[in-house]
């Protein structure tokens, strides 16, 4: 009596079935699939995004969405600079990033993260960027931090910015 399916499904603990976290109505996900679009095919892009969240739950993330949330996250960028010119010379002046481009900035470097590995398919490369920013690593979180140097370095010139 102990080969009956009773029997072994009190020993196992029941394991939650994964359903992929992929919205169409997210608007974080449709800006990501936008960017991610080539040659206005979005569908591919969308496949790509539901892979990529495939992947990331088989990487070991119990939740692909918030994982994906804080990849994000730790992409984006507080601080930029800007070129102005005053009087005869040309000024980085360091300038606070507005939310929508901190969006637009860190889904940018995090999808130029996943273009520049090469060798497997892009799915795979965008949930190992992913991976990657959630750990605050990889590509995207090191351009943060440059970008996040170059204004601390132009710092002395942040009283030009009212002009």
């Amino acid at each position: 009596m102990a080969d009956t399916p009773a029997a072994t499904d009190q020993a196992t603990p029941p394991k939650m079935k994964y359903s992929n976290p992929f919205s169409y109505s997210d608007p974080l996900q449709s800006k990501m699939v936008n960017c991610l679009m080539h040659d206005g095919k979005k569908s591919i892009a969308q496949r790509i995004l539901t892979d990529t969240f495939d992947e990331l739950h088989r990487r070991g993330h119990e939740d692909p969405k918030q994982s994906f949330e804080i990849a994000l996250q730790n992409a984006t960028p507080n601080m930029e600079v800007k070129p102005k010119r005053i009087g005869g010379g040309v000024y980085q002046i360091p300038m606070e990033v507005t939310p929508k481009r901190q969006q637009t900035l860190s889904i940018r470097w995090i999808l130029d993260g996943a273009r520049k590995r090469k060798g497997i398919p892009m799915y795979k490369r965008l949930a190992l960027e992913l991976h990657d920013a959630s750990n605050d690593t990889g590509y995207a979180v090191q351009k943060k931090e440059e970008v996040h140097r170059v204004a601390q370095a132009n710092r002395a010139f942040a009283h030009l910015a009212r002009y």
